[in-house]
């Protein structure tokens, strides 16, 4: 049988900062995030199964993919766990409800590898993550292959 790989792609909006970056991207700012899931495997094989010729239903791999990264990050501001940020967190926490608090500086980069590890634990065993693609803007992206970290 023939190994293929799927892609779905989804969306979300999120703000953040990066704190002690000498840049502009040290102030709140937002992105309209497009995230590319690409798993591979071999399509199912037994006639008597409902999903005979797929990899993957595309609706399974899009309830994983929305529980472990996009209902938990779309419209919430994410910040790096740190001292100043947990008092950031509670003032703005009087207002907003989806602050997130991360324990790691959050560029698309480490964003990536996050949720490789979030996929890597959900995903059914017979499925394999094998890449990740993030745009923070029309231009810039980041990507994680699993070949490159196995």
């Amino acid at each position: 049988m023939s190994v293929i790989r799927l892609t779905k792609e989804f969306s979300f909006e999120a703000a953040h900062m990066l704190e002690g970056y000498d840049g502009l991207c040290r102030e709140i700012h937002g992105h309209s995030y497009r995230l590319f899931v690409t798993i591979k495997g071999e399509p199912q094989s037994d006639p008597d199964s409902p999903k005979l010729g797929m990899v993957m239903d595309f609706g399974l791999l899009k309830r994983i993919v929305n529980e472990q990264i996009v209902e938990r990050l779309d419209h919430s501001f994410m910040m790096r766990n740190t001292l100043a940020a947990e008092q950031v967190a509670t003032d703005l926490g009087y207002r907003f409800s989806k602050i997130v608090l991360t324990d790691y500086q959050p560029t698309c980069e480490n964003m990536l590898a996050d949720f490789a590890e979030r996929l890597l634990g959900a995903l059914p065993d017979d499925i394999e993550l094998h890449s990740l693609r993030l745009h923070e803007t029309a231009t810039s992206f980041a990507e994680w292959y699993a070949s490159d970290n196995f």
